[in-house]
């Protein structure tokens, strides 16, 4: 199809979906929206770039996607810290990856705690950090001289199934359940993180000739359930074991799941969707939209890694199927950045595809943002695509909303102590409140102190880590960014994501309030 043809179609598409019955009026720039990016660590995908890399190259390497990310507004991070049994963090329960140090079990030299790390310099740039988690997938290959003497493999033989060129852990066995279960409450008790994620690895994919044999668990366990029943409430169970675990230890860590992008296919259940697919629900023994309805996830992004069109998995059917099926947790789309350029369907050869996607996904009340597989392909390629990003969909800077479950009022708004500028920076001094725990403030320009909007986002300045120190919160903004505003606003976000009422400010002048002296009454 001639580039102006597919650019035409794409209008009156989109034109024709503003019509569905399930859609809202359009937002162009909306102010709340996940923006996501996938970062694989698992054979060194995206970071590090090699296994043979030193810690200051690591470290270099990574900072540049964040900031690659940041300036393209992007606001959350997905990095894979445990791909295959192993830990990118000081574990109890899985040796150091190989894929950060070179060697299985092997500490970073000189060391350093790489998850710990990569948290601070996301939250300094205001990213939401999701700690993403392979949990039942033991190794990528069948070579063991690869791997430590202290992975599961070794000290728990019986654990593990031989299936398709890998080896992985039996869903089935509550001793799995319970050590996976102390894997992810071990980052989440130790780790300032803001969710734990899953992707699509539960039951592994089918291999054709090959059997997933499980037989001797299913005779001990399958407590007269089908073969497929008895799956799925494997996965189940320890999906809802994973969401307590994490509400009980940090009831503001989101629990997310990115599952693959179909659930049911309609030529087997009415209720599934128009497409002709693996499925989640038949072939990785996944029910995705169980959990939804019993509230064990606080977020579903499904990997709709298909064009807008595609004749067998279509993306404008799925994203209508989504939306029109999610209940009870927040909805962001899963989108393959990965096949710009190299995909059997020529769909992907046009700079517009992912921009018409993340137009349309936008048209649906219920969608609340999106994510990209991943992240090495914004960066220093697809040049075109990052630059339609950059000048239309992501123009401006947008806040990720506080999942469903998650939503509240903030009581405390932000006190202002002090305010001073000079020819470098504008200084605030802002009183602790007393009932949020606050994890950014938000800074809004405007006029005049009685028209600043913080429901534009383009008038969002900045996002500021929160760090407090004797009762206050301090921090600076270059003046270059200031001095076009008159005014401005600041805000609370709690480690929740709620966002509390605006304190306006006049930056005309510099101002300290007094506290008059308290009486000393231990005299």
């Amino acid at each position: 199809m001639h580039k102006n043809q597919q650019l035409l179609f794409s209008i009156l598409f989109l034109f024709f979906i503003g019509l569905n019955s399930n859609a809202q009026e359009k937002t162009i720039y909306p102010k709340n929206e996940f923006r996501g990016i996938w970062i694989a660590t698992v054979v060194n995908i995206d970071w590090p770039k090699t296994a043979s890399d030193g810690v200051e190259k690591e470290k270099a390497d990574y900072i540049e996607i964040l900031e690659a990310y940041k300036k393209l507004n992007y606001n959350a991070v997905i990095v894979q810290v445990r791909s295959v049994g192993d830990a990118f963090y000081p574990s109890e329960f899985a040796p150091w990856s190989r894929f950060l140090t070179g060697k299985e079990g092997v500490a970073p030299n000189p060391y350093y705690d790489a998850l710990a790390w990569m948290i601070d310099e996301a939250h300094k740039r205001g990213f939401e950090f999701h700690a993403w988690l392979n949990p039942y997938r033991a190794t990528f290959d069948l070579n063991k001289n690869l791997l430590s003497p202290t992975h599961d493999i070794f000290k728990h033989p019986e654990w593990m199934i031989e299936y398709g060129g890998k080896y992985y852990y039996d869903p089935a066995l509550p001793e799995v359940q319970e050590h996976l279960t102390k894997v992810v409450k071990e980052v989440v008790d130790k780790y300032d993180i803001d969710a734990i994620h899953f992707d699509d690895y539960f039951y592994p994919y089918a291999v054709p000739g090959k059997v997933f044999n499980d037989t001797a668990s299913f005779k001990k366990y399958g407590s007269g359930l089908t073969l497929a029943d008895w799956r799925r409430a494997n996965v189940s169970n320890f999906v809802h074991t994973i969401s307590t675990t994490i509400k009980e230890s940090k009831p503001w860590v989101q629990f997310g799941i990115s599952p693959f992008g179909v659930w049911r296919n309609k030529s087997v259940d009415p209720k599934g969707s128009e497409t002709q697919s693996t499925a989640n629900y038949d072939d990785l023994y996944a029910d995705p939209v169980l959990w939804m309805d019993q509230k064990w996830i606080d977020y579903i992004l499904p990997q709709l890694y298909w064009s807008m069109n595609n004749p067998r998995a279509s993306y404008s059917k799925l994203v209508k199927w989504w939306s029109e099926n999610s209940n009870n947790t927040a909805l962001y789309i899963g989108h393959a950045s990965y096949k710009i350029r190299g995909d059997s369907d020529k769909s992907w050869n046009f700079a517009n595809e992912i921009p018409t996607q993340i137009d349309y996904a936008r048209s649906f009340k219920k969608v609340g943002g999106s994510a990209y597989f991943s992240s090495k392909w914004f960066m220093n390629k697809n040049f075109d695509i990052v630059r339609l990003l950059e000048e239309n969909q992501y123009k401006y800077p947008a806040l990720p909303a506080a999942v469903p479950n998650l939503k509240h009022i903030i009581i405390d708004t932000p006190v202002i102590n002090e305010f001073e500028k000079d020819s470098t920076k504008y200084s605030f001094n802002i009183k602790s409140p007393l009932n949020t725990k606050v994890r950014y403030m938000v800074i809004y320009g405007g006029e005049h102190i009685s028209k600043v909007d913080v429901n534009d986002p383009s008038k969002i300045i900045e996002k500021v880590t929160v760090y407090q120190f004797d009762g206050t919160i301090t921090f600076s903004i270059p003046a270059e960014k200031m001095n076009q505003y008159k005014a401005c606003a600041v805000t609370f976000i709690d480690y929740f994501a709620n966002e509390s009422t605006p304190t306006a400010i006049d930056l005309k002048n510099n101002f300290k309030t007094y506290s008059p002296a308290q009486p000393n009454e231990n005299r």
